[in-house]
């Protein structure tokens, strides 16, 4: 074999690997998970030269309604990021839930995710497993973890649902908030489609 010709073959066995030098973590490349709308791979955008689009780069919004948001919302309910974010998305005894507006998770959200909107979440408890009564609803020890994001820091849909949702019964202990929501998502590159119906 030719020096040319040795160098040819190299540069063909590495270019594969080079093309998904992007990863989740640094062992990661993909998670797959399962939607309405058949099985999805989130993976991190390949382009290194890829930039955010509207409406992710603004940074300022008037306050209120969009300040910036604690990271625990309510007594109980703990913080997560994207990596846990991930994690829970191939739990059975997991759901995440976007908090936003019917018509932002139609344009986009996160793969798996399911649409309770935060004016809907205590009203809708009977979809993670509570059951109503007089009183409010009555949440066993088997209704999931719900994961709740909306657009960001800024957001405050997904708080909002998740103080509605503990005031109607649902344990506070069972639910996580993904406060970097749909803006961290993006900036980080991770694959997101129109939601599902």
């Amino acid at each position: 074999m030719h020096f040319k010709e040795l160098i040819a073959c190299c540069v063909l066995m590495v270019g594969p690997a080079q093309a998904n030098d992007v990863g989740i973590t640094k062992g990661l490349m993909n998670v797959t998970v399962q939607t309405a709308d058949g099985v999805v791979d989130i993976t991190r955008n390949q382009d290194p030269n890829a930039r955010l689009q509207e409406p992710w780069t603004q940074t300022s919004r008037p306050c209120p309604n969009f300040c910036i948001q604690p990271m625990i919302p309510a007594p109980g309910v703990a913080p997560v990021g994207e990596l846990e974010v991930l994690e829970f998305l191939q739990r059975e005894d997991a759901v995440l839930v976007d908090g936003r507006l019917r018509t932002d998770y139609d344009k986009a959200t996160i793969p798996g995710a399911i649409s309770i909107p935060y004016t809907q979440a205590a009203d809708r408890l009977d979809e993670l497993g509570c059951e109503i009564d007089f009183d409010g609803w009555i949440c066993s020890d088997a209704a999931p973890i719900v994961v709740l994001f909306c657009n960001g820091p800024w957001c405050g849909q997904s708080p909002t649902a998740a103080r509605r949702m503990i005031a109607a019964g649902y344990p506070a202990e069972k639910i996580r908030y993904y406060r970097g929501g749909m803006q961290s998502w993006n900036m980080l590159g991770l694959t997101v489609h129109p939601g599902n119906g």
